[in-house]
């Protein structure tokens, strides 16, 4: 649920397939974020994010993007193993790829101008694909970058993604009343031209 919110974020400039079209944007980790919020005890709201995010768009508008699962940071150490052990489950499935088709006026714009778009994606997590669509605002920025923003958050379902067990495993092992079972994900992607 959390990692496919995470997912569909990125997905909004993932591109499915083609690994042979030439990368014309790659993501700036640096400048690019995809965060997540879980809730416990009914009150609790805290906020999580993916240390390692990567992806490209390609010149012919196949996007990918790829969330290194491990890379979960809660800023509590124990909470995050937790997280990739029993919520992830890393070992088997290390990663979420999101992948889309980006629309050609999309990457014909110009700088300084900002448009909102729904994009469908196709989300890779935790051995299930589903497809997604989300409403993004897309920016032209100087230099030829372009800055994609979930502009309203996606609330992914744990169920979907067969992550429920692991979230009732979570809740055991702290001791939880709850922990919600659906978590709003929300991304700021920044693509650098490439080479």
């Amino acid at each position: 649920m959390i990692t496919r919110v995470i997912s569909t974020l990125l997905a909004v400039f993932a591109l499915g397939g083609a690994v042979a079209a030439q990368a014309a944007w790659e993501l700036d980790p640096q400048q690019s974020t995809v965060q997540f919020m879980s809730v416990k005890n009914g009150a609790v709201a805290e906020l999580h994010h993916f240390v390692t995010l990567t992806g490209t768009v390609a010149d012919d508008g196949l996007a990918r993007v790829v969330i290194d699962l491990d890379s979960v940071e809660s800023l509590i150490p124990i909470r995050n193993e937790r997280m990739r052990k029993m919520l992830f489950d890393t070992q088997d499935f290390p990663q979420a790829t999101i992948t889309a088709v980006v629309p050609p006026a999309l990457m014909a714009l110009e700088s300084g101008t900002t448009t909102t778009s729904e994009l469908q994606l196709h989300v890779n997590l935790h051995g299930v694909e589903m497809p997604l669509t989300a409403l993004v605002m897309v920016t032209a920025l100087d230099g030829g970058a372009l800055q994609v923003v979930l502009r309203e958050p996606l609330v992914v379902k744990a169920a979907d993604f067969k992550l429920a067990e692991g979230i009732e495993a979570l809740r055991e092992i702290a001791g939880l009343k709850s922990i919600t079972a659906a978590v709003p994900v929300t991304a700021t992607l920044v693509f650098a031209p490439g080479d």
